[in-house]
């Protein structure tokens, strides 16, 4: 009756351990509960846990159930070491006496923490050994046939609940992220004008569009004076957070230079003082492409500079013009030079500006919807306001591309000259 109760409470203990496999719990608080049951089941004196890490072979003390500090730290064990690779060949290794055993490495260690026999066991998920349990005894020669047998069943739940608990730990982080992305997301289209200013003479619509919840695109109103207003559509390369943060400065810099600076400085000046910037501020790799442009109603001009962003789009009774005049992208070179260009607008011209994302969108079959399937849809619409041409073109582009998941973002502005 008695072996029977015995039996029964180490079947209690390792049914306890499956909810700690089944259970969401963290990594830290999963490792000390299992060293506990391990002593527990077993009935040792003490328990360690070691994982494995991949990248620098040790194994790592993560948790203890008995041990001092002193003990816990008494220095490094390899996967090299001969209990250790004996384990991870699947051996359960017994040694019954650790201060006279060759195969022991800290000794004095052992004898001043009053243990002496050791059991090894390895844990492994999916035949990839992920670390040991290791059980103590106070005296020699004090583990069983029977004790393997535990610590094996203990050691197999413990190497599930520890993977468990780094999923979960995944997941949390995971979690985490995708929350802050969100934020950063709403963040980012705070900064994207959700209207664009009103103006005589002039029809504007723009539209913005994220592959990943935040980028690197930008677009911006600046009315200057009653007469003037500056529209800067940008892409900074690269995804993510990098570029969103990136077009965040980028954005702050665009509105100090442009905002009052256009009656002090020539475009040409706002522009290199923008490269200069973007220079000191961009490392290797990193870039941004800009299209930038002053439109006086009164005068009916638009004076622009291309700094190697797609061209801006004239279309005028059905003839398209591309404004491609200005010069390499920013932040590359302080010496690089720009053109600047001014146009006389005409009643019912049309305008747009895009990211490069507008027409590098492709379709399931791998076919990009390219730059002339924009000029005959900016065409074929061009006579609807400025809001219908940026939904026409969205339109026609998404018939195009169906569902096929796109990897850049696309923004675009679209301006009309009226009466």
């Amino acid at each position: 009756m008695k072996i029977l109760k015995k039996i029964t409470k180490r079947e209690e203990q390792l049914f306890q351990m499956t909810t700690l496999v089944a259970g969401g719990f963290a990594l830290g608080e999963v490792l000390d509960r299992l060293a506990r049951a391990a002593v527990e089941i077993t009935e040792s004196s003490a328990c360690s846990i070691r994982l494995l890490d991949d990248e620098s072979g040790n194994l790592n003390m993560r948790s203890t159930f008995g041990l001092s500090e002193d003990y816990r730290n008494k220095g490094p064990v390899t996967k090299e070491d001969p209990v250790i690779k004996a384990a991870f060949a699947g051996e359960a290794v017994i040694i019954d006496d650790m201060r006279a055993d060759a195969r022991v490495k800290y000794k004095e260690a052992s004898k001043k923490e009053g243990i002496v026999s050791q059991l090894t066991v390895k844990m492994q998920f999916r035949d990839k050994p992920i670390g040991v349990l290791r059980l103590y005894r106070p005296k020699a020669g004090g583990f069983t046939q029977n004790d393997i047998s535990l610590a094996r069943s203990v050691a197999s739940q413990c190497a599930v609940a520890i993977t468990n608990a780094k999923y979960y730990a995944r997941a949390v982080q995971g979690a985490q992220v995708a929350q802050q992305m969100k934020l950063a997301g709403i963040i980012q289209r705070r900064m994207i004008p959700e209207s664009a200013p009103k103006m005589p003479h002039l029809d504007i619509a723009a539209a913005y569009k994220p592959c990943f919840g935040i980028g690197g695109d930008l677009y911006d109103f600046i009315k200057l004076d009653p007469d003037n207003i500056a529209v800067a559509i940008a892409d900074v390369i690269g995804k993510g957070i990098p570029a969103a943060l990136m077009m965040s400065s980028f954005r702050g810099m665009l509105r100090a230079y442009a905002d009052g600076g256009h009656k002090r400085h020539s475009m040409a000046e706002i522009i290199q003082k923008l490269n200069n910037t973007a220079c000191d501020e961009c490392r290797d790799g990193e870039f941004i492409t800009l299209f930038y442009a002053i439109i006086n109603t009164k005068d009916k001009t638009i004076t622009y500079c291309s700094c190697g962003h797609e061209p801006g789009l004239l279309c005028r009774d059905g003839k398209i013009k591309e404004l491609k005049k200005g010069g390499l992208v920013l932040g590359v070179m302080k010496e690089a030079v720009y053109d600047i260009e001014t146009i006389k607008l005409n009643t019912d011209d049309k305008l747009l500006f895009y990211t490069d994302g507008l027409i590098d969108a492709v379709n399931f079959d791998g076919k990009i919807w390219g730059l002339q399937n924009l000029y005959k849809t900016f065409r074929q619409y061009s006579d609807g306001t400025a809001e219908e041409i940026v939904s026409d073109i969205l339109g026609f582009r998404r018939r195009f591309i169906g569902l096929a998941r796109q990897v850049d973002d696309t923004s675009m502005v679209v301006i009309r000259v009226t009466k």
